[in-house]
């Protein structure tokens, strides 16, 4: 089910008019997709972060533009002001319900792997998977179970649960967790320096006959 969120108009597109939309608590955006004309839109900030923290980025979002039919978007792009940390431009694709498309889905590990109790050490190479989906069955995050994990074992695309009408699309073959050995580098002894002058043998002797 799409979250609706209302957006207005904007005709007037200088600096000055854009900066009052934000000192307003409002995000300047724009709304593009295949073979339409992009439109200037403002939507209301603490509504749009709201939207993207409980719904997920991939979220199907119904914009009420004003004086125009609703329509069904994706948030596509965003920028962040870095010194206020606030939102300040967001972009908007025109989904169409029927048609499937490519976007990236979060990965999230679930559980803690035996391997780990057993002194291992987990990495996750992949926290993103690229999914091909209609907007309506793109999932907001997909969970992969590693309790079962040990020491030296992996989990690849290949062995990932399909719960929903989606495709990954990344290679089957690529590891997506695995456990690794515990460091043991401190049991190892450490080896001679390759660079270091060898030492003369009597050399000692003759330095301890000098100083006499």
């Amino acid at each position: 089910m799409a979250v609706k969120l209302e957006a207005t108009l904007r005709e007037d597109l200088t600096k000055s008019a854009t900066k009052e939309i934000r000192n307003s608590g409002r995000v300047p955006a724009v709304i593009y997709g295949k073979e339409k004309d992009s439109e200037s839109i403002s939507v209301d900030s603490i509504e749009l972060i709201k939207t993207v923290r409980d719904e997920g980025k991939n979220a199907i979002i119904t914009l009420n533009v004003e004086n125009n039919k609703s329509v069904d978007v994706m948030l596509h792009d965003y920028q962040i002001d870095p010194l206020k940390d606030e939102l300040i431009h967001a972009d908007f694709y025109i989904v169409n319900m029927a048609e499937e498309m490519d976007v990236e889905v979060a990965l999230r590990l679930e559980g803690e792997a035996q391997g780990t109790k057993d002194g291992g050490v987990l990495q996750q190479p992949m926290y993103e998977l690229q999914v091909r989906a209609k907007p309506g069955n793109i999932p907001e995050e997909i969970i992969v179970d590693i309790t079962d994990l040990k020491i030296g074992d992996s989990i690849s695309v290949s062995d990932i649960t399909i719960k929903g009408n989606y495709e990954v699309l990344e290679d089957s073959d690529t590891t997506i967790a695995t456990v690794l050995a515990p460091d043991t580098l401190e049991d190892v002894e450490e080896a001679p320096d390759e660079n270091a002058e060898p030492k003369l043998v009597g050399a000692e002797d003759d330095a301890d006959a000098k100083k006499e």
